[in-house]
């Protein structure tokens, strides 16, 4: 993992390095960006009583003051360009487990996972940029 201060979105790749974002030959891309809110990730920590960094969760990006749209189909723009549409809930995995007992559990309820997407748009995300929910 690796944090940075601004990346490039591609409809094909998704964000940039991150192999997961790749439209395989015949995929979906429904998880070319995945969206972490940053109260879901400090509720589930006060849950579990760790205060474990959010890129432990493998997320691609952390959201602060929006409540993710627990909507599959939802658009939202980021920054200036970048459009991704909500495909669905991302699932926590074992890899939660290992992190902290019982955070798997804590990350289940109500779309604290994440939520995964497919980009629209690409372009430019920058740290800080505004997210808007374009439709529900």
């Amino acid at each position: 993992m690796e944090t940075v201060d601004h990346v490039d979105v591609t409809l094909e790749g998704g964000i940039h390095g991150d192999f997961r974002g790749t439209i395989k030959p015949g995929g979906k891309g429904r998880r070319q960006v995945t969206l972490l809110e940053r109260s879901d990730w400090d509720a589930a920590m006060a849950e579990v009583g760790h205060s474990l960094p959010w890129y432990e969760r493998r997320a691609n990006l952390l959201v602060e003051g929006l409540d993710l749209p627990q909507v599959p189909g939802t658009r939202l723009r980021i920054g200036d360009t970048v459009e991704v549409m909500i495909t669905r809930e991302t699932d926590p995995c074992e890899r939660m487990e290992a992190l902290a007992a019982g955070l798997r559990a804590a990350m289940t309820p109500d779309w604290r996972g994440g939520a995964c997407s497919r980009v629209l748009v690409g372009g430019t995300i920058r740290v800080g940029d505004t997210i808007l929910v374009l439709e529900e």
